[in-house]
């Protein structure tokens, strides 16, 4: 009885969950408004690509100028440390 009981309840559950399958209109072609809404979602992934790709190529731009203004504060570093070398050199004769 208990064996009965749990297969139709399982048949139940699976004529429910096939009817719903076929209810939901699943057809072979998408209709107008899907097409639409696939379209503006692609327009937006385009867009969004677009935007990233011109983040990375500014970030790229501010690193180098990052590494352009460290090799500039090395320079100056070791000038510094010249004069005060050369000033000490100076003071001391």
């Amino acid at each position: 009885m208990a064996v009965w009981k749990r297969l139709t309840t399982g048949l139940v559950a699976l004529v429910i969950a096939g009817s719903f399958l076929v209810s939901t209109g699943c057809t072979r072609h998408p209709n107008e408004e899907q097409i639409r809404v696939m379209e503006e979602a692609r327009a937006a992934a385009l867009a969004a690509e677009k935007k990233l790709d011109e983040t990375r190529q500014k970030c790229d731009q501010l690193d180098k100028q990052l590494q352009g203004k460290k090799a500039e504060l090395e320079k100056a570093k070791k000038e510094r440390e010249l004069v005060k070398s050369r000033l000490e050199n100076w003071s001391g004769e």
